[in-house]
């Protein structure tokens, strides 16, 4: 069974930095697309940023690109978002994806994701 594990969760001043990580079990997800969602109290889940399994191309939200770096180490099964100069609004708990049937174009998509982690806390606040 496939199981997805985050981690690197916590409590962050406006402007710090934290990296998530994504551990999967169970299976090898390199030919997987993977990604992050994220959700607040007042939001629906929504994408952050998704790393396609062969060629690496990534996407980013509109809100996270050029603080938010997305990585995978096939080799060690992990996922990875580099997050800096937080802002209070990237408060939420983030999760962990993945797909085998996802590709370029609907990697935003949050129903096309069957693998999810159980979510790790992210506060930015003084």
């Amino acid at each position: 069974q496939v199981q997805l594990v985050e981690s690197g969760g916590g409590l962050v001043q406006p402007g710090g930095s934290l990296r998530l990580s994504c551990a999967v079990s169970g299976r090898s997800l390199s030919g997987a697309y993977m990604a992050w969602f994220r959700q607040s109290e007042r939001k629906e889940r929504e994408f952050v940023a998704a790393i396609g399994p062969m060629n690496g191309r990534k996407q980013y939200a509109d809100s996270v690109k050029g603080r938010f770096t997305i990585s995978r180490d096939n080799a060690k099964n992990t996922l990875s978002l580099k997050m800096t100069n937080l802002i209070s609004e990237d408060t939420a708990v983030y999760y962990c994806a993945a797909s085998t049937w996802v590709d370029d174009h609907d990697a935003r998509l949050l129903h096309k994701y069957g693998y999810w982690g159980q979510g790790t806390q992210v506060t930015v606040s003084s």
